[in-house]
């Protein structure tokens, strides 16, 4: 089985370790990517000491980095530099608590494919994307498709870093099942480059992170995708809610879906 990641609940610290020890999941924080948290040294201090007090192995660990208005491509100087300190403010946290990578987002427009913008956004992403994977050595950079309407310009990126181990995308599929393109044919476009995946259910209009198997998403489909394209990824059941997290993996375990495919 590939690696499970689930939301740690802070709230209910006891609870989410006896959940990881079950399914022998990592955890994937969620607490590091407001600007209000990241702007309060004293908070953030607060979070990284608590977590790492925790009878818990963080390094296969992850966190969602900083994705709030990032745009380091932006022609703004000041826009870029601050999406700059917010990502490195990310990184800094992965690497203090010694994590396993970080996730960001493309940061680009939806559906916007103009050639100039296009290009600007790949030359930039990737110089700064380069400079902090050397800067940090130990962790891994995934990113991930938000809003983008579809996987052929991630694809593109991706092949990009194809010398880079330490780089990968990070699907998320529940994203992707809001699109006009087909769940098959973002897992088809981007599987070589897959490292970690996002997974929740929704209508497949809105991105509501329900329970697998409560929506109108085909897991069996998912399913046959990652066998099909040789998908070999971990995987965040992305919810928050214990009880939704727990669910969600009996689902997958029962019928024997990927991650839990034999």
């Amino acid at each position: 089985m590939q690696q499970l990641y689930m939301i740690p609940d802070r709230n209910k610290i006891a609870e989410s370790l006896k959940l990881a020890e079950d399914y022998h999941a990592a955890f994937e924080y969620n607490d590091f990517f407001h600007p209000a948290v990241l702007d309060d040294k004293e908070k953030t201090r607060e979070l990284i000491s608590f977590y790492c007090s925790q009878p818990h192995d963080r390094k296969n660990d992850t966190m969602h980095g900083a994705f709030l208005d990032i745009i380091i491509h932006s022609e703004d100087p000041l826009i870029q530099h601050v999406s700059e300190i917010r990502i490195r403010q990310s990184m800094d946290i992965a690497h203090e608590m010694g994590l396993r990578g970080v996730v960001f987002h493309t940061g680009r427009l939806h559906g916007f494919r103009d050639k100039k913008y296009l290009e600007n956004w790949m030359k930039v992403n990737e110089a700064f994307f380069r400079e902090m994977l050397q800067t940090y050595p130990k962790q891994n950079i995934f990113i991930e498709n938000m809003f983008d309407e579809a996987p052929d310009i991630l694809a593109q990126f991706a092949k990009r870093f194809s010398d880079e181990p330490r780089f990968g995308v990070c699907l998320d599929y529940a994203h992707a099942a809001i699109t006009n393109i087909a769940g098959e044919e973002w897992v088809k476009a981007l599987a070589p480059y897959i490292r970690h995946m996002h997974i929740n259910d929704n209508d497949r209009v809105n991105d509501l992170h329900q329970e697998i198997g409560t929506g109108q998403i085909d897991w069996c489909a998912f399913d046959s995708e990652m066998r099909r394209f040789a998908v070999e990824s971990s995987v965040l059941i992305e919810m928050k809610d214990l009880e939704r997290q727990r669910r969600s993996m009996e689902y997958l375990e029962k019928n024997k879906l990927y991650p839990f495919a034999e």
